[in-house]
């Protein structure tokens, strides 16, 4: 059976058990430019739009060579009756109960209201160290109408910019202060804690196709690692769950790790910043990733929702597997085409997840025959025909959410294997035999584009990288691609990834 633990962006050995510094406040008062100020990342989206960050946003920091934990959330607004805000409220409440600092962030340009005194109390009740960080302070003028801030009744009062780190210097050493060195981190971190102390991860750069050799030595474990075309000794295994809005990216990741992680609503593009998890599988460490919804450039109106888009495509390029979700209610639309495409063109390993497969199944409701699989994925592979490699799986993410875990362990063994597939190697002897079998008589490409391939040589994984020696110095005919494509994945596997291939004419060798 899996087995989950909290994520911290980066992560590192021993990361849950840093002491957590908590990052609070009302909508658009620029925690998260703070929380990327301390973490020196991108990770969380800025804006001058209210409501940005929704999810919990996890990273890390250094202060005078000491590790802290930081945790960046939606804007908190007590007692609000919308849907949205009530989930960013729990998510929030999560948060509160493991961090072992409080930081509360306002706006100097902002007069204090209702929902500032009442947030103020909520915190002071927990009783742990809490600190005011009066942002947005860029003069000394300003510095003065932070003393107004005093009302709320919390003691330890700094005014920062976060846009500019004036001040920073200063909260942080309180901070430090406030959670002497040695001190237990809470009860609620610690149980996290788990197997992560001993967990080292690999280098964020490892995950792409270099060109040069380097070897380097884990001092830990004593163990070299080969970072050749991604081929080292690789400890995680990230997965993007990409798709487009309200295709039930959130309730997937829900499901996987048996928690409420990610905020869930009926409301497309719930999701803006990139919510990650990490599940144990069979001696495995899988980094989910759940990703804004990507949808086409001229329907994004708001900055959030770009920015959003961006991000999901980052961390697209950065996932080892990507798991392309696709509503069985809608069925597969030229958006899931295009969404797989950006998949396929960066070279991750992809497993296609129809979602809502009971709603037009056994909870069906209109009256109408229950969807037939077969037709249903014989429909989809036409429309995705470039991804005729990547398995399918039927399932229900709010199933999931249920307590049904078998469709959820299929998911993750899926991942595994895919993964596996992803790192294997053939020889090059292996090769030159599988050439002998092959008649590339049958291959449907014309006589003016067929080539000699001399031998052939598989030169990088993550994806699979073959470099064909061949008579001509053109490029391959598509047709040919995908002939010699299904030749190889039908003697040596490779489910789940593309294939890439590079030329390399005799006569250009010889020249060069």
């Amino acid at each position: 059976m899996p087995t989950y633990r909290r994520s911290v962006v980066p992560v590192r050995a021993g990361a849950a058990q840093l002491p957590l510094v908590a990052i609070v406040g009302r909508p658009n008062v620029g925690k998260s430019t703070l929380f990327n100020r301390l973490t020196r990342s991108r990770r969380s989206i800025v804006g001058d739009e209210p409501g940005i960050t929704r999810d919990r946003i996890y990273g890390e920091y250094e202060w005078l060579g000491r590790s802290y934990r930081v945790v960046d959330m939606g804007g908190i607004v007590p007692d609000d009756p919308e849907l949205i805000a009530t989930e960013i409220f729990v998510q929030a409440k999560v948060a509160l109960e493991e961090a072992d600092a409080l930081v509360m962030v306002v706006d100097v340009r902002t007069e204090l209201a209702r929902p500032d005194y009442d947030l103020a109390r909520l915190l002071q009740r927990g009783g742990k160290p809490l600190f005011l960080a009066v942002n947005k302070v860029e003069t000394d003028a300003l510095s003065n109408e932070a003393e107004n801030f005093r009302r709320l009744g919390i003691g330890n009062v700094f005014p920062v910019s976060s846009e500019h780190g004036r001040g920073i210097g200063e909260l942080l050493d309180a901070i430090a202060e406030g959670i002497p060195e040695g001190q237990q981190v809470s009860e609620s971190a610690s149980r996290q804690a788990g197997e992560l102390a001993n967990q080292q991860v690999s280098e964020s750069a490892g995950r792409q196709a270099g060109d040069e050799v380097d070897g380097a030595q884990d001092e830990e474990a004593g163990e070299k690692r080969i970072r050749t075309h991604g081929e080292f000794e690789q400890r995680e295994t990230s997965v993007a769950i990409i798709g487009r809005p309200n295709v039930g990216k959130s309730t997937l990741l829900n499901a996987l790790t048996g928690t409420s992680r990610a905020i869930v609503s009926p409301i497309a593009g719930t999701t803006r910043d990139a919510v990650d998890e990490v599940v144990e599988f069979e001696g495995h460490a899988l980094r989910f990733v759940d990703t804004a919804g990507i949808r086409r450039k001229g329907k994004t109106k708001l900055m959030a929702e770009k920015m959003s888009v961006v991000m999901a495509r980052r961390h697209l390029e950065a996932a080892d597997v990507a798991l392309l979700m696709i509503d069985a209610i809608e069925g597969v639309t030229a958006s899931d085409a295009t969404i797989g495409g950006y998949a396929h063109e960066s070279g991750r390993s992809v497993i296609i997840v129809v979602n809502k497969w009971d709603a037009v199944t056994t909870g069906r409701t209109d009256g109408k025959p229950p969807a037939d699989r077969e037709i249903f994925e014989r429909q989809l592979r036409k429309v995705l025909k470039y991804l005729d490699y990547a398995p399918v799986i039927f399932l229900s993410a709010l199933e999931g959410t249920l307590g049904e875990k078998k469709s959820m362990a299929r998911v993750l063994h899926e991942v595994v294997a895919v993964a596996k597939e992803r790192r294997k190697r053939v020889t090059t002897g292996q090769m030159n035999r599988f050439l002998e079998r092959i008649d590339f008589q049958r291959a449907p490409v014309p006589m003016a584009k067929r080539v000699r391939i001399i031998y052939m040589t598989q030169a990088a994984v993550a994806p699979p990288t073959f470099v064909l020696f061949t008579d001509r110095d053109i490029k391959l005919h598509f047709a040919f691609e995908r002939f010699l494509g299904n030749q190889i994945r039908e003697a040596f596997g490779f489910k789940g990834t593309p294939i890439w291939f590079k030329v390399r004419a005799r006569g250009r060798e010889q020249r060069s």
